[in-house]
């Protein structure tokens, strides 16, 4: 596989992304861990299809420690982000929540063989503001508080971590994300039982919204962000990841939840611009390589 199709693939991800805020609305009233388990066990199945048909032995050649660290990045993001929303329902903890991608482009430079460029890091830093435009746009409800904020930044040093190290474990079959969602699921359905009261999907939309999230955001996502990370280019993924709360404002739009601004505009054009100029520095690089 190229390292641009690997990038190209890793993509999908940040573009199903784009479509979790609508399909989690669509979810409604399921509380936040149930939702987790029900999605990630849908998403851990997919993974059992596809693995199938390489044969579960590339499970078993997998170090009980990639396991452990899997599940604890996709399962400690989550629990993060969402506990992180309940203390602090606020637009600024969605923007402190939102500095993965930044972290992944700085933190890529500590790889081997990764050349970390000036023009990266501008990229980013334009792409992070375009993502401010549209995260502090939508505003919030309640009030901030200290620990919400400061979960919400364990939340994106966790996301940035598990993607940056998923590079090393580039020998590790992407198959193992399969053992990750079904841990993760496990793990939340315990969680769920001790902290939230269960409340199931309403109807045939209701649970719709909630397969969708299993099958896309929640689920075939995470395959293919390590394929990404892995293969693909780090830094140009990690820039272009800003496109999913524009993306995701614009789902919004076109379902007639959310209404056009002038905001939209302007953060697509700064995001475009960041992603445009770490294109830019990702072949120069290859050039000189």
């Amino acid at each position: 596989m190229t390292r641009g199709r690997a990038t190209l693939i890793g993509f999908s991800a940040v573009l199903m992304w784009s479509l979790l805020a609508l399909f989690t609305i669509g979810s409604a009233p399921v509380p936040p861990l149930l939702l987790n388990a029900i999605c990630f066990g849908i998403g851990g199945l997919i993974g059992l299809i596809w693995t199938a048909r390489q044969g579960f032995g590339v499970l078993r050649g997998v170090s009980w420690k990639v396991y452990a660290f899997g599940t604890i990045g996709l399962f400690g993001y989550h629990f993060l982000y969402f506990t992180a929303f309940r203390l602090s329902p606020t637009a600024e903890t969605g923007l402190i929540a939102y500095l993965w991608p930044l972290f992944i482009v700085l933190m890529s430079g500590l790889l081997p063989g990764e050349r970390l460029r000036a023009q990266h890091v501008a990229g980013a830093l334009i792409a992070f503001v375009g993502a401010a435009v549209i995260v502090l746009g939508r505003g919030g409800e309640g009030s901030g508080s200290a620990l919400g904020m400061a979960l919400a930044f364990l939340c994106a040093l966790t996301w940035a971590g598990y993607s940056i190290l998923s590079r090393r474990l580039g020998a590790v079959p992407t198959e193992s994300v399969t053992v990750y969602c079904l841990a993760t699921a496990v793990l939340s359905a315990v969680s769920h039982r001790a902290l939230e009261e269960t409340v199931w999907p309403e109807g045939p939309m209701g649970w719709a919204a909630v397969l969708a999230l299993g099958i896309g955001p929640v689920g075939a996502a995470f395959f293919t962000w390590d394929i990404g990370m892995k293969r693909g280019d780090i830094q140009l993924l990690g820039v272009a990841s800003y496109a999913a709360p524009l993306l995701s404002t614009l789902a919004l739009v076109l379902a007639g939840i959310a209404k056009p601004t002038w905001t939209i505009a302007l953060a697509a054009v700064l995001i475009t611009g960041g992603a445009a100029l770490a294109a830019r520095a990702s072949a120069g690089k290859r050039q000189i390589s």
